[in-house]
C-alpha cells in the first residue's frame, strides 16, 4: 500500500479493504479540511474513477481497489457524481450513496428495540424514496453481531465491498441509502463479529420475493393500488359479527385451481372464480393458507420466510391487493393464515440471522420443534415483537384484510408443547407455561384491537387453556374466536362409526354442550383433518355409496347447527373421495355428478338458511341459544335440540341411522304448526326424499319435558330444521 497517496491510516484502510470495517462512513465519502481534505471511494473491478467530472481524478491508493481524491473541494456539491471507468472498459455515472446523511430517526430505533413498534416495515427492509432531491433506496437491516453488513444486488454484481452499510450505534439496525436504485434484487451479506463467517440473507422485511426457489428480496416501490372496496369496509364496521352468519371457505390457492399446463394461477385470475364459487355456496368469508412467502410447496405456507411479501407464486403485491378488493366488492370477507409461531431454518432467512441466535431462542431446549423441524421465536426479545406485531398488523392494514388465523397457538403457550421432559425446563414459577409468549399474545391482539377494531383474530388452540377468548383486561388471550379442536374430533370420530355401533358413542355428541360457550368457538373441518391417512371427509364416512353421501350431508346439517361459526376446507363441497393432495387441484369433474351437485345445493342451503334464520346464528356463543330436547335416544341414535334467539327457535332432528323413523315425537316449546324448512334426506340434496312438508301440527300431549309435541317422520341419515309458525325463507328452493 503507498501511504503516501492517501489521508487514511494504515488500519482504517485495511479494514475497509477486507470489508471488515464497522463503520463505513468514517472512511468513505469526504473527510478532512484544507489540504487534507478527501473524497475516497472504494469500486472493485473500476479501472478510472472521477469525481464530478474527468478533470477531477480519484488515484488509486497502491495496488487495493480504493481510490483518493485530493484538490479543491469547495466546488463540489456535497451529493457529488461518481464517473467511473469499469474494467471492460463501460463508463457510469452515480451519486456516491457516502454523501448522505442517517436517515431513520432516533425515536424510532427506540420504539423498535423496546418493542412497541407497530410498522417496523417503515423503518426497515427498502423502500424507494426522495432524499436532498435523490430519488434512490434505502436498505435497512437488524443484526446486532455483525461486524459489517453490506446490502448486494444485481446493481453491484452481488459483491459485499461495494455497499457496506452504517451502524446506528447500539440499536443494531444498520442502512445506507443507495441513490439512483428503484428496481433489482437485492440480500444483505454480513460478517460475523466473532467468527468472521461470512452470512448470505434475504431481507426480513421485504414486501417482495422472488419465485422459489430463488430466494432474493425485490426492491418494492410504495403500492399506487386504486382501492374500490370502501362499502365493503364501511359495511364490516358496521355490524356485530358475533351475532352474524359466519361461514368460512377455507383454500389452499396453489391447489385450488391450476392453469391448463398444471402451473400456477395467478391471484387476478383465481379471484373471480373463487369469488364465484364462494357467492353461488353462500359462504360469508375465505381463509387462505398462509400467501406468506415460503421456500417449499409442500409446507402449505406454514414454514413461511417472508413475513410482509405475498408470495410470488402467483404474482405481485398488487395483484393480491386486487385479489382482496375484488372478493370484498363481491360481498366476501378475507381472512389470512399467519404463522408467528414457528420459522423455518433456511439458511437464506431468518434462522441464525447474523450468526447468532436473534429471532429464535438462545437455548436449544427452547429454539426449536423437532416434530417440525423447525426454529421457535424468541418471544422475550423486543426487537422479535416489533417484527411479528408489525407484520401481523402490516397484513390487516395494507391489504385490507378481514382477520387473521394465527396457527399453533398451543405450540407458543407451553414450554413442554411436544417436548420430553429432559427437553424443557419451567418457567420460573414452576409451571410450563411461556410466559413471555403469554404477554406477547396478549400485546398482539391488543394491537390489532387498537389499530383495527373491526378484524378478527382466531386461535388455533388445541388445549383447554382457559380463556382464550376473553379480554385481557379480564385476564384472558384477547382472541375474538377460537377453533374448537374438541367438538371437531368428537364430531369425526363419532361420524365415522359404523351405524349400528353409533349408539353407544352417543356421548361423542352430547359432551360438546356442556363447554360450548366457553369460549368463542368457531367449528373447523379444516386442511389438517383430510390429510396424513385421516382421510377425506367423504372417506371417513361408513356404509355403502349412498350411506356415505347421506352421512357427509348430516355431518354438514350437525356442523351449521350446532353452535359456533362454521369453517369447510375446500373439497369438502365436491365430496371428495380422497385425501387433498396439494400438488395438483381439487377435483371439479366430480360437479358433474348428481349426487356431488346434491352437496352443493346443501351447503347453499345451509348458508342460507343462516342468513335466513337468527336462531342459528344470533346466540351462537350464548348458552341461551343452545337447548337440549333430548339428547339420550342412543337406541335410535337420534338427537334433538333447539337453537335460540330473540324472537326465534327452531327446532333440530338429527337420525344417525339408515332407519326411517316413523312417528317420531318430539317435545316443542310451542303450540301451533311447524315448518320443515330444511331436510338434508331432500331428493334435491341427492337425497331419498323422506320428509314430512310444512303442515306439522303440534299436539297437546307433554312429552319430553314439554306441554305440547309433534309427530314427525325422521329421515335416514339425515337432519331436520324446523320452524314453529311462518317460516322466514323457505332454503328447500335454493339453487
Amino acid at each position: 500500500m503507498a501511504a503516501r497517496k492517501t489521508t487514511l491510516d494504515d488500519e482504517n484502510a485495511r479494514r475497509l479493504i477486507e470489508a471488515r470495517h464497522h463503520e463505513p462512513f468514517a472512511v468513505l465519502g469526504r473527510h478532512g479540511s484544507g489540504k487534507a481534505a478527501a473524497i475516497r471511494v472504494f469500486m472493485p473491478r473500476a479501472r478510472q474513477v472521477f469525481v464530478e467530472s474527468k478533470q477531477n481524478q480519484a488515484l488509486r491508493v497502491g495496488d487495493t481497489d480504493l481510490f483518493e481524491f485530493r484538490g479543491n473541494l469547495r466546488d463540489i456539491p456535497e451529493h457529488y457524481k461518481l464517473v467511473i471507468e469499469a474494467d471492460d472498459g463501460s463508463w457510469h455515472e452515480r451519486v456516491d450513496p457516502y454523501t448522505f446523511k442517517a436517515t431513520i430517526d432516533d425515536s424510532q430505533l427506540r420504539r423498535f428495540n423496546d418493542g412497541t413498534h407497530r410498522r417496523a416495515q417503515d423503518i426497515l427492509g427498502s423502500s424507494v424514496c426522495e432524499i436532498d432531491g435523490v430519488r434512490g433506496t434505502r436498505f435497512s437491516v437488524w443484526a446486532p453481531n455483525a461486524e459489517r453488513v453490506s446490502v448486494v444486488g444485481d446493481f453491484n454484481q452481488w459483491d459485499g465491498r461495494i455497499h457496506p452499510m452504517r451502524v446506528r450505534g447500539e440499536s443494531g439496525v444498520w442502512e445506507l441509502f443507495i441513490p439512483g436504485l428503484d428496481t433489482g434484487r437485492y440480500k444483505f451479506e454480513l460478517r460475523n463479529r466473532d467468527n468472521g463467517n461470512l452470512l448470505l440473507r434475504t431481507d426480513p422485511y421485504a414486501r417482495a420475493t422472488e419465485l422459489r426457489p430463488a430466494t432474493a428480496a425485490v426492491i418494492a416501490t410504495d403500492s399506487q393500488y386504486q382501492w374500490q372496496d370502501r362499502d365493503w369496509l364501511s359495511r364490516r364496521g358496521g355490524h356485530d359479527w358475533q351475532a352474524r352468519p359466519l361461514s368460512v371457505y377455507e383454500v389452499h390457492i396453489a391447489s385450488w385451481r391450476r392453469a391448463a399446463d398444471g402451473t400456477f394461477l395467478n391471484y387476478r385470475t383465481v379471484a373471480p372464480q373463487l369469488a364465484e364459487h364462494v357467492k353461488r355456496l353462500g359462504f360469508t368469508h375465505v381463509e387462505l393458507l398462509p400467501v406468506t412467502e415460503h421456500p417449499l410447496d409442500e409446507s402449505w405456507g406454514y414454514q413461511t420466510t417472508g413475513y410482509f411479501s405475498p408470495t410470488s407464486r402467483f404474482g405481485t403485491p398488487d395483484d393480491f391487493r386486487y385479489f382482496v378488493d375484488l372478493l370484498h366488492q363481491q360481498g366476501i370477507g378475507v381472512i389470512l393464515d399467519w404463522v408467528p409461531a414457528h420459522f423455518p431454518r433456511d439458511e437464506f432467512a431468518l434462522a441464525n440471522f447474523d450468526g447468532k441466535s436473534l429471532y429464535e431462542y438462545h437455548e436449544s431446549s427452547r429454539a426449536e420443534h423437532r416434530d417440525w423441524g423447525t426454529l421457535v421465536f424468541n418471544y422475550e426479545r423486543d426487537e422479535v415483537r416489533s417484527f411479528l406485531i408489525s407484520s401481523a398488523l402490516f397484513w390487516l392494514r395494507e391489504f385490507h384484510l378481514d382477520g387473521l388465523r394465527v396457527d399453533a397457538v398451543a405450540s407458543m403457550l407451553y414450554l413442554d408443547f411436544s417436548r420430553q421432559a429432559e427437553n424443557w425446563a419451567p418457567n420460573r414459577y414452576g409451571g410450563n407455561q411461556n410466559l413471555e409468549a403469554i404477554d406477547f399474545i396478549c400485546e398482539l391482539n391488543n394491537a390489532v384491537r387498537e389499530e383495527t377494531p373491526d378484524c378478527l383474530m382466531i386461535a388455533e388452540e388445541s388445549t383447554d387453556w382457559p380463556g382464550v377468548t376473553e379480554s385481557t383486561s379480564a385476564g384472558g388471550l384477547g382472541f375474538h374466536m377460537k377453533w374448537n379442536m374438541g367438538w371437531m374430533h368428537d364430531t369425526l370420530n363419532y361420524f365415522g362409526k359404523e351405524t349400528i355401533h353409533r349408539k353407544y358413542h352417543q356421548d361423542w355428541l352430547t359432551f360438546s354442550p356442556t363447554y360450548a360457550f366457553e369460549e368463542n368457538f368457531m367449528l373447523p373441518f379444516s386442511h389438517d383433518e383430510v390429510v396424513h391417512l385421516k382421510r377425506s371427509l367423504l372417506g371417513r364416512m361408513p356404509g355403502d355409496e349412498w350411506q356415505r353421501f347421506a352421512n357427509l350431508r348430516a355431518l354438514y346439517v350437525y356442523q351449521w347447527c350446532f353452535p359456533g361459526k362454521k369453517l369447510l376446507f375446500m373439497g369438502g363441497e365436491l365430496a371428495q373421495p380422497t385425501e387433498w393432495a396439494a400438488g395438483g387441484e381439487i377435483p371439479w369433474e366430480r360437479l358433474q355428478r348428481e349426487d356431488v351437485a346434491g352437496v352443493n345445493r346443501l351447503l347453499s342451503a345451509l348458508n342460507r338458511l343462516h342468513h335466513d334464520t337468527p336462531a342459528l346464528t344470533e346466540w351462537d356463543f350464548d348458552r341461551r341459544g343452545f337447548e337440549w330436547i333430548d339428547g339420550d335416544d342412543r337406541e335410535r341414535s337420534v338427537i334433538l335440540f333447539m337453537r335460540h334467539a330473540p324472537g326465534q327457535s327452531v327446532v333440530v332432528a338429527m337420525n344417525f341411522t339408515p332407519v326411517v323413523r316413523h312417528q317420531y315425537r318430539i317435545g316443542v316449546p310451542c303450540a301451533g304448526r311447524f315448518r320443515e324448512i330444511l331436510n338434508s334426506d331432500d331428493g334435491r340434496f341427492g337425497g331419498s326424499g323422506v320428509g314430512n312438508g310444512n303442515n306439522i301440527e303440534s299436539q297437546p300431549v307433554p312429552w319430553q319435558g314439554r306441554a305440547h309435541s309433534i309427530e314427525v317422520t325422521l329421515p335416514p341419515l339425515a337432519g331436520l330444521v324446523l320452524l314453529p309458525g311462518q317460516a322466514v325463507s323457505n332454503t328447500r328452493d335454493a339453487k
